[in-house]
């Protein structure tokens, strides 16, 4: 029999003045600085993880190499996150979160910086992998100092707005790296990368307040926590529902040439209304999740299975698949909803658990190229990279309702538990 879901953790070791009370302590910065720098950080990741994919048509002749064999680079970003992001918070369980923030995004610009000046496929490779490496355990540390700052029915929309920073991104940072990838090349757009993570280490170490390590934290208590089985059932939703976002993204910019015949100068617009749709998506998500808690996710998957079984669709006409890029960019704010779901179930593994969530998300990143590649590979055509994704969404919506049943058996045993405890003493009497 298994015992009844956990209540959500006690997230209050950072508080919006951690250091009050402290001798020579400094003053508080606003809470908006807080979330910006937090949210610049999400800015250089998510620039990092998603321009690749719109500079992939140029990189790919650059190093001598197919688009199918350069979308290799994007899995071995997305494998560097899922190794990076359960081992740094573990290693950094003990540290103050502030010192990890400006750790990792100074790891990252250095990697980025690398990935620049990459002067072949195999270095491009392993610079890509050592890139994705702070990517899940900056994030999963930046939701829960996010989440520490707000009242408990406002921690879905706590952690969007750090958020707002990835999606931002998209919206910005990708056609912006992709413009300058078309005018002055694409070893410019890594570079540009490189400078906004120094930036949000300067931020973090600006504004972010100190905290005080947490002395009781333990890597074998974190990796204890890895046994609970709702962690890894919300984790399987994000590794699988999401793909179908990468395997349409990571094409749409030779979708827009190839297909679409509408030119290079057209590809940063279908890029925006991609993030366009991910803003919208996660500031509509946050406030779902904080109302309806997991029952957003169900509604966002159905959304994003139907917005990319249109996409095949729409991809000769430049308009439509403006507005339908803009819908299919909505899940993307599934991930603030397991995140905040993750914070519910994982217990003593807070920060492992909260670090995997972005792993999970980047094994829909590598799996939704993969998957797509192989329609390609096929013969099967860019416009085929949407009913991939269409599948992808379906069979994360499936994991969803395996999730929410597994959920509902656990309170029921711990339900009848209760009350078998009840009526204990009246049955021996």
């Amino acid at each position: 029999m298994h015992a009844p879901l956990p209540e959500p953790a006690d997230l209050s070791r950072l508080s919006r003045n951690p250091d009050a009370g402290s001798t020579g302590a400094r003053k508080a910065a606003p809470l908006i600085m807080i979330i910006l720098a937090l949210a610049m950080g999400g800015f250089a990741i998510g620039t990092a993880e998603f321009a690749v994919m719109s500079l992939l048509p140029y990189f790919a002749p650059a190093l001598g190499i197919t688009e199918a064999t350069a979308s290799h680079v994007i899995s071995a970003y997305a494998l560097g996150v899922v190794v990076g992001a359960p081992l740094l918070v573990i290693w950094g369980a003990r540290q103050s979160r502030r010192k990890l923030l400006i750790w990792f995004m100074l790891a990252f610009a250095v990697f980025n910086g690398l990935s620049a000046l990459s002067p072949n496929y195999p270095v491009m490779l392993l610079m890509r992998f050592l890139s994705g490496l702070p990517h899940g355990a900056y994030f999963g540390t930046a939701a829960l100092v996010a989440a520490s700052l707000a009242p408990p029915h406002k921690r879905a929309q706590a952690v969007a707005r750090t958020m707002l920073g990835l999606t931002t991104a998209t919206i910005i940072g990708v056609p912006l790296a992709n413009v300058i990838g078309q005018s002055i090349g694409w070893r410019y757009g890594f570079g540009l990368v490189a400078a906004i993570a120094l930036l949000t280490a300067c931020m973090v170490w600006r504004y972010v307040p100190k905290d005080a390590p947490d002395v009781d934290a333990h890597p074998m208590r974190e990796i204890r926590g890895l046994r609970n089985r709702h962690i890894w059932l919300t984790l399987s939703i994000g590794a699988i529902g999401f793909g179908g976002l990468f395997a349409v993204y990571t094409y749409v910019a030779s979708t827009v040439i190839q297909v679409t015949g509408t030119g290079e100068g057209s590809v940063p617009l279908v890029l925006a209304c991609l993030g366009l749709g991910m803003t919208a998506g996660t500031l509509g998500a946050s406030w779902l999740a904080d109302k309806i808690g997991m029952k957003a996710a169900q509604y966002m998957l159905i959304w994003s299975a139907i917005s990319l079984f249109i996409y095949p669709f729409v991809t000769h006409h430049y308009a439509a698949l403006c507005v339908v890029c803009f819908f299919v960019g909505n899940v993307g704010g599934l991930g603030t909803i397991l995140q905040t779901r993750l914070m519910d179930v994982a217990r003593d593994a807070q920060m492992v658990a909260a670090a995997l969530n972005h792993s999970a998300f980047n094994l829909a990143n590598a799996l939704g190229p993969f998957l797509a590649g192989m329609a390609l590979t096929l013969g099967w055509g860019f416009p085929a990279t949407g009913f991939v994704g269409a599948g992808l969404a379906l069979a994360g919506l499936g994991l969803w309702f395996v999730t929410m049943r597994a959920a509902a058996k656990e309170e029921r045993d711990g339900d009848a538990l209760s009350a078998a405890d009840v009526h204990a003493p009246a049955a021996q009497g």
